[in-house]
């Protein structure tokens, strides 16, 4: 991880936002922060900076723009930028379409001072961070349905099918490379292959779709 962590806070309570600050800058790896009140102006703010922040908390409920749409633009946009959802909202059906759609991470605002501090470090550090009980109902959502009468199989080597298992085991690329005794490069350029067989767009499509398929057995 790097020294210094940028984020941007976004939501539209002021009072919960400068609240959120003074949370965040307590911790010793965060550089700047900066804040917007809704999704409009926060793709404001990102265009007037200099350097793009690293990880964005973005609300969901906001006027003007909401988080749904401001993720949207952000991935098309800014794709490298880590976000983490940080809402109230606990629809099921909800969570699974912006785990699909591709945010790093979601957490409720009713979470302790050290879950803001550890999905941080942890979307940095591996790319997502998800609490249990959000795995837990993508986990059962997927059990739930009945599987596919004609499963896709998107023909992946075994060496390939050994990286996605690690990745469903939230390894980092650098953790892939000493496992399998290989280059970050070539770790990364297995991850890229999976996402193209398996016509995904992000790593957690490509596990949501891994379980979906059965194409890895969880332990």
């Amino acid at each position: 991880m790097k020294d210094k962590i940028n984020v941007v806070i976004t939501d539209d309570h002021k009072l919960f936002r400068k609240g959120m600050v003074a949370l965040v800058e307590d911790f010793e790896f965060i550089g700047e922060i900066a804040e917007a009140g809704n999704g409009a102006e926060l793709l404001g703010v990102l265009a007037g900076m200099k350097q793009l922040p690293d990880v964005i908390l973005l609300d969901l409920k906001m006027p003007v723009m909401d988080g749904v749409e401001a993720h949207e633009k952000i991935r098309q946009l800014y794709p490298e930028i880590k976000v983490i959802i940080l809402t109230m909202e606990d629809d099921e059906q909800y969570i699974l379409h912006l785990i699909s759609e591709g945010v790093n991470g979601y957490l409720f605002k009713n979470a302790d001072p050290e879950e803001v501090e550890n999905a941080i470090i942890k979307v940095m550090e591996k790319g997502l961070c998800f609490p249990e009980n959000i795995s837990d109902i993508v986990i059962r959502n997927l059990s739930k349905k009945e599987k596919p009468e004609i499963v896709f199989n998107p023909g992946f080597t075994e060496r390939e099918q050994e990286v996605l298992a690690l990745i469903c085991e939230q390894y980092t690329a650098a953790e892939i490379a000493d496992e399998l005794n290989v280059s970050v490069r070539t770790a990364e350029g297995y991850r890229q292959k999976l996402l193209e067989k398996s016509g995904t767009k992000n790593t957690v499509g490509l596990i949501i779709n891994a379980l979906k398929y059965n194409w890895v057995t969880l332990k």
